[in-house]
């Protein structure tokens, strides 16, 4: 599988490394059949936060073997300082690690969460003292929904985060608006050799009351056609890693859709976006309806 250099971390990370979100629900067994697809395909980079279900318990019997060849990035949801390193120590002891290579703060997706964060005694103070601890080497922030892109740009202004991870398929980018703060951040990222996660790269639209058939919360392609497109126009943009998809039965199909990966022309990639046709739009992802 293709590496691409995170940035200013150094690290080549897999083009799609393991999001761990998929196995916080499912047995040890499942789990373990998971790592051992990631593994196969040569992934070196866990995406991971403590509220992915129990996916750190999961993943603490594999750390002793795996630890020192895996790129660990983890997170925190919370808001204040105090209540960040409490987070922080529990990670730790949940996952069985004394120090992290990337440590994010989670879901900041408005002016307002941002504000919190990096605000007086604002959970990134935390994440200062770790790296200055030697808890972590580089500390990034990640966001969810329509204004992650913008308040990501914001956040670049007011701190020199290593890395960003925000939502980015070809199902979002029918967003005109989105698309433009997207394509602002990547150049602003790419200019400061900030590291670039992208995440819901198979996202398509949303459930509405419709009955799921997947685990994760928006509607995803599920037919291998449909991933490769979705995928490979992802990696296809100015990006780095982008963190498997949180349902562990799409991962095979991600996986080998990664393993080919051939990098889409301008007309290509303009057609896998006419191409999206939601079945329902995903407000929470900016993904407007097929209409």
């Amino acid at each position: 599988m293709e590496k691409r250099v995170l940035g200013r971390t150094g690290h080549a990370s897999t083009v799609v490394c393991f999001g761990t979100a998929g196995i916080g629900r499912v047995t040890q067994e499942v789990a373990d059949e998971a790592v051992e697809q990631v593994l196969t395909y040569g992934v070196n980079h866990i995406d991971i936060a403590p509220t992915y279900g129990e996916a750190m318990e999961r993943m603490k019997p594999w750390m002793p073997r795996i630890r020192e060849r895996m790129f660990l990035g983890a997170k925190t949801g919370k808001r204040s300082k105090n209540e960040a390193w409490d987070e922080i120590n529990d990670c730790m002891r949940r996952l069985g690690v004394d120090s992290f290579d990337l440590f994010q703060l989670h879901y900041v997706s408005n002016r307002e969460e941002l504000d919190k964060v990096t605000g007086r005694g604002g959970a990134l103070e935390a994440l200062v003292e770790m790296r200055d601890q030697g808890l972590t080497r580089f500390i990034g922030i990640t966001g969810h929904g329509p204004e992650a892109p913008r308040v990501q740009i914001e956040a670049l202004d007011r701190f020199d985060f290593d890395t960003v991870m925000f939502p980015l398929s070809a199902a979002i980018h029918r967003n005109a608006e989105y698309r433009h703060d997207a394509e602002r951040l990547l150049a602003l990222a790419n200019e400061r050799n900030v590291g670039v996660h992208t995440i819901k790269m198979i996202a398509r639209g949303g459930w509405g009351d419709r009955e799921r058939e997947c685990t994760t919360w928006y509607d995803p392609h599920r037919d291998q056609e449909d991933i490769d497109a979705a995928l490979w126009w992802v990696l296809s943009q100015p990006m780095h890693t982008a963190p498997s998809a949180g349902d562990v039965r799409l991962l095979p199909k991600v996986l080998s859709a990664a393993q080919r990966f051939e990098p889409l022309h301008e007309d290509k990639q303009a057609e896998v976006i006419a191409g999206q046709q939601p079945p329902l739009p995903e407000p929470a992802l900016g993904i407007p309806s097929a209409a």
